[in-house]
């Protein structure tokens, strides 16, 4: 029994060490270019601390970064109040704006959105 045991756990640590989850990280312009160059899935995430829509969407974001089919995945944090200039790149006016990108060709994008399915399908269409 501990034999077995200790197999099925060898078997998941293994299986877990391969399986990478995706990353959210703050925006970074020279990052984002890479990304995209690289043609990986990406979402751009226009947040607020102040946005209650926002505190709705991160924690569905953050279960979609940890799930296997989206270890490639690269979430960019963008701070509504003080990346203005990222703003204007992206031609956001609002918080709580989600902006899917596979490469460098821009897929969707919502705002206000906070019902997980629509978020996975929005991040479905960066693959």
């Amino acid at each position: 029994m501990i034999r077995r045991t200790f197999f099925a756990l060898l078997a998941a640590v293994a299986f877990a060490s391969t399986t990478t989850a995706g990353e959210i990280v703050p925006y970074d312009a020279a990052r984002l270019v890479a990304a995209q160059a690289e043609g990986k899935p990406i979402l751009i995430h226009v947040t607020a601390p102040w946005c209650p829509t926002c505190r709705a969407q991160h924690p569905i974001v953050s279960d979609l970064v940890t799930d296997p089919d989206n270890a490639d995945l690269l979430v960019f944090e963008v701070d509504f109040d003080s990346q203005k200039d990222v703003l204007r790149e992206f031609n956001v006016r609002q918080q709580s704006t989600l902006i899917a990108f596979h490469g460098t060709e821009e897929r969707m994008r919502a705002v206000g959105i906070t019902d997980p399915g629509a978020i996975a399908d929005l991040v479905a269409l960066t693959r």
